[in-house]
């Protein structure tokens, strides 16, 4: 009987006291909360202050909200886990009815000062208000958080580029005796969970997370420093749809403008307006990569090459039609000079043949050596009609002979003139197929050197 009462009151007891200590409010009283709420709150919680607090990280990549290449700035969205022990914290979870963990309020309790060096605005999500307390001493603190931070954009490939933004966590005015950070996932661990938590990663593709952990030396005294080095990819199918191959559009363009026939103006309106084009897609580029780039971006080599050939293409359409505008005055000042040429031949022609008719009636009239009188008897005789039919014959063939001359004198100008075409206009012929020769070979030899250089050129 005395024994069963005794494990009556114990039981009685046993279940007064989990009754009573079965709230969070008697784990607080436990931990003198409500009377040394400073001592937890403003001071790092050791009890030999030579012995650093140790203070694990995990960061993980949630999303890429923007990243800007003209003002160099990125914008990841992460999740910040971080935790470490108070020595001033610690109870048995047996005498509170089990309770291993609670949560607090995120200013009664002392949190390690870290802070994001490249940082240039301050997070605009909400803190989280709370952090959690376990049995063991343990502090755990979850946040998630918006960075707008600064990240040194190589555009060399662009739009081909790889980019490496870093994200470095350090005390404000701890030294490393003082606060000592701890990597809890390796980059392999990092970069998987990342992916596992991605929701949107804009024109992006996330690569991998390295973490690594040195220590820096800053106003004289040492600091640890945890750096997350985020790798991404640019997806580049967008700027080759909307920029690359219409400038390459347009080189084709500028090349099939050599079926155009070089006598009207023609080709010229329509290679400066190629021309024009490309200056208007190298405005846009100029809108979009930072001037402080230390290399030219292969993309802008790109188009000033380009714009190049067509520069050259117009340059010796230019020289084709000056060659044959002066080919076409030429032609006019020959023509010109075989008109007068040929008025002056007809004028000598008619002195000639006035000249042949005169000589003539003067032959016909002393051919005899008689006079006047003389022939005036003669006549009188009957043989005056004989030296009249004698200058008709004379004179109907030097007609004949005039024309004939004349019919050969049309013939060779005209066959001289259809074997003998413009100098310049067989100069310019020799000029476009020597240029487009050299138009097809340079251009090739342009892409093919810019594909191999956007393969295997280095940052």
């Amino acid at each position: 009987m005395m024994l069963a009462g005794f494990l009556f009151l114990l039981l009685l007891r046993d279940g007064l006291s989990s009754e009573r200590n079965c709230s969070y409010h008697d784990v607080l009283k436990h931990l003198n909360f409500t009377e040394n709420k400073d001592l937890h709150s403003l001071i790092r919680p050791v009890k030999n202050h030579k012995e650093p607090t140790v203070v694990h990280m995990d960061v993980l990549l949630y999303a890429i909200l923007d990243v800007n290449e003209k003002e160099q700035q990125v914008v990841p969205y992460v999740w910040i886990n971080m935790w470490w022990k108070s020595d001033y914290i610690a109870w048995d979870p047996a005498d509170f009815c089990g309770i291993r963990k609670f949560s607090l309020p995120t200013e009664l309790l002392w949190k390690p000062d870290l802070t994001i060096e490249e940082m240039t605005e301050k997070d605009k999500a909400p803190p989280s208000p709370y952090l959690t307390v376990n049995s063991r001493g343990e502090v755990e603190v979850m946040n998630d958080q918006v960075l707008v931070s600064t990240c040194g954009m190589h555009v060399y490939k662009f739009p081909f580029d790889i980019q490496s933004c870093n994200i470095s966590f350090k005390s404000v005015v701890h030294s490393v005796e003082e606060i000592h950070l701890v990597q809890y996932l390796n980059s392999s661990e990092a970069t998987e969970s990342s992916r596992e938590l991605m929701r949107t990663q804009y024109e992006w593709l996330f690569i991998n997370m390295t973490v690594t952990n040195k220590t820096v030396e800053t106003f004289g005294f040492k600091q640890d420093v945890m750096i997350y080095t985020i790798s991404i990819r640019r997806r580049s199918a967008l700027y080759i749809a909307n920029f690359m191959l219409p400038v390459l559009f347009f080189l084709c363009l500028d090349l099939a403008s050599f079926l155009i026939s070089d006598s009207g103006g023609e080709k010229l309106s329509f290679k400066v307006t190629v021309l024009l084009a490309v200056t208007v897609l190298q405005l846009i580029l100029n809108e979009i990569l930072p001037s402080s780039s230390d290399k030219i971006p292969l993309i802008a080599t790109y188009c000033i090459g380009i714009f190049g050939l067509m520069l050259l293409s117009l340059l010796e359409t230019i020289l084709v039609m000056h060659l044959m505008e002066k080919d076409s005055q030429d032609d006019e000042a020959d023509k010109d000079q075989s008109l007068s040429e040929d008025c002056n031949k007809q004028s000598k022609a008619n002195f000639h043949k006035y000249d042949a008719e005169m000589k003539k009636w003067t032959l016909c009239d002393v051919s005899t050596g008689e006079t006047p009188s003389e022939l005036l008897s003669e006549a009188k005789e009957g043989s005056s009609s004989k030296l009249t039919e004698e200058c008709h014959d004379s004179e109907k063939l030097s007609d004949d002979l005039r024309e004939v001359l004349k019919t050969l004198i049309v013939l060779l100008n005209s066959k001289k003139e259809e074997g003998k075409p413009g100098y310049w206009a067989r100069v310019t012929k020799r000029i476009n197929k020597a240029f487009f020769i050299f138009y097809v070979i340079a251009a090739s030899l342009f892409l093919l050197c810019m594909c191999i250089s956007w393969t295997y050129a280095e940052e």
